[in-house]
């Protein structure tokens, strides 16, 4: 699962086996490893729940989680949509953008190592590197 942020906005991108896993087991992290403290780590979370209304992001300890109804999401993870997206009210009248996408072979990239895992991706027909 690949996590980009800037500024107000955090986006996930997954591959197929990991929204297989999504659907699986409800949820899936990463974790990035700073040092050898205990607490010297960021994990990011894709969550499903029953009771959640709407997505929402969540920033406690060293975890951003972002947390999706489990009905939408299912729907989401079989379905063709290539993602979703939420605009999540915060301080300031400002608002936090989370988006959440299928992650999509690399048109300009042949040898990328995500290629196999990929979705395949709707605006060209990529050949494999010769």
């Amino acid at each position: 699962m690949k996590l980009r942020i800037r500024g107000n906005s955090i986006r996930l991108r997954l591959l197929r086996s990991e929204v297989e896993r999504f659907t699986t087991a409800g949820q899936i992290s990463e974790t990035v490893e700073f040092g050898p403290g205990a607490a010297s780590f960021f994990r990011y979370t894709l969550r499903m729940s029953p009771e959640a209304k709407t997505t929402s992001a969540e920033f406690r300890g060293n975890e951003i989680a972002i947390v999706v109804p489990e009905t939408f999401a299912r729907e989401w993870a079989n379905g063709t949509d290539v993602g979703f997206d939420r605009e999540q009210p915060i301080a300031g009248g400002d608002t936090l953008s989370i988006l959440v996408e299928k992650d999509f072979v690399c048109i300009d990239r042949p040898n990328d190592p995500d290629r196999d895992d990929a979705f395949p991706n709707p605006n060209v027909t990529c050949e494999p590197a010769q």
